[in-house]
């Protein structure tokens, strides 16, 4: 029996292992089209490859996962997030979980999971051709199963196109979904490096908001809560051509909260200076640029002189201080999209395709995917252990 795996990868290698170690007896070929393999999950996280999370907290996959959740949800009853940290430290990757619930490799070295994979895909036999790039479904002829990990779907991927052509395959468009903001404002890229702990980014007139930190760079917003922003509005920002407005709120409180806490400052601090006392824990630089935003030439003035339309102005910019998204910005060298194969048309269960026989889609192919914190990594994981059980179940 001889299974071919189609696009390494972090998918395609867990899948390979997994099967293997079901099914001794099985041939695996991983086919990859780089000459290096791996080399996503090497500068994931910053090069220290946040492999999955702990779910803490997590009550709503769809707050996660804002595409796939449900089969999400129904596949972890199989091998979730506790099963994916309990196979790593198995195969001798021990693993960390930071206060943000993210899990890291203890070395904070991505190549413990890269040699952790081509270690125990060696010592199972499993073949990696690199260099190679599989266009039809007839270069696989003499394979028994066929597993396509590949990532998010590209121009140049002829693959699902020419197994649409052996079967109906529906594709949803790919586009990015996890990536930064660029907004033209030379004041704001005066700020770079400052972050925000909580602030939470929203586009106004949609329900897509997300909360946690915000760094501003040189080029805009980045941080967790504008790659979740981005996550959540992928296609809506991908329609709009990525110009859109965005609304910050620095204090991730309520309005009628921001202004009792400015009151209180008026009351407790009447002669000191508007700019060397910080409501909310703002940074130094950041309050000076918001206080400037709102008030102008009164931003030096003392808090006991703030009247109330200044009050109001101040209370705006903290909680909806607006922008322009002029574009987006990769996510360091990290690149995920939403989009893929259309869930409807694979066995749930399987993740076998309803209309090829032994055709099995897993990873970042699958229309599943999720926001920054190890969650797309977990689909991976999740995704390939549900083909290798499938695969090893059906001969």
């Amino acid at each position: 029996m001889k299974t071919a795996i189609v696009g390494g990868g972090a998918a395609g290698f867990f899948l390979a292992i997994n099967l293997k170690e079901m099914m001794p007896e099985m041939e695996v070929t991983i086919f990859e089209k780089s000459k290096k393999v791996l080399a996503k999950v090497e500068v994931s996280g910053g090069g220290r490859c946040n492999c999955t999370n702990s779910f803490a907290g997590v009550c709503d996959l769809s707050v996660v996962y804002p595409r796939g959740h449900r089969l999400m949800k129904r596949l972890f009853k199989t091998f979730d997030y506790h099963d994916a940290y309990k196979w790593f430290e198995r195969h001798g990757v021990r693993l960390m979980t930071q206060d943000d619930q993210c899990v890291f490799p203890e070395s904070q070295d991505s190549h413990s999971i890269i040699n952790c994979f081509l270690f125990e895909a060696k010592r199972h036999g499993v073949v990696i051709q690199t260099g190679s790039k599989i266009e039809s479904l007839d270069d696989l002829k003499g394979y028994d199963y066929i597993a396509i990990t590949t990532g998010g779907r590209t121009p140049g991927d002829r693959l699902l196109d020419d197994a649409k052509d052996h079967g109906p395959v529906p594709l949803i468009p790919s586009v990015p979904s996890l990536f930064t903001f660029s907004i033209a404002d030379k004041a704001l890229h005066a700020l770079m490096g400052t972050v925000v702990e909580k602030a939470t980014a929203f586009i106004p007139g949609t329900n897509f908001r997300a909360t946690g930190p915000l760094l501003i760079t040189h080029w805009g917003m980045s941080g967790p809560a504008i790659l979740k922003l981005s996550s959540y509005a992928a296609r809506e920002l991908h329609e709009h051509h990525y110009q859109m407005p965005l609304s910050v709120n620095w204090a991730s409180s309520k309005e009628p909260d921001i202004q009792e806490e400015i009151r209180g400052l008026i009351a407790t601090c009447p002669q000191k200076q508007l700019t060397t006392i910080r409501p909310f824990g703002l940074p130094s630089r950041l309050w000076t640029y918001l206080l400037e935003k709102a008030l102008g030439e009164r931003a030096r003035n003392r808090w006991q002189n703030l009247n109330q339309k200044e009050l109001n102005r101040l209370t705006s910019t903290l909680c909806n201080d607006t922008y322009q998204i002029e574009g987006r910005a990769a996510f360091k060298d990290e690149f995920v999209t939403c989009g893929g194969v259309n869930l409807t048309s694979v066995n749930p269960n399987t993740l076998e395709s309803k209309h090829l026989p032994h055709i099995y889609f897993a990873g970042e192919v699958l229309d599943i995917d999720g926001i920054t914190g190890g969650f797309n990594f977990q689909a991976a994981w999740t995704t390939a252990y549900t083909v290798a059980t499938a695969i090893s179940k059906a001969h």
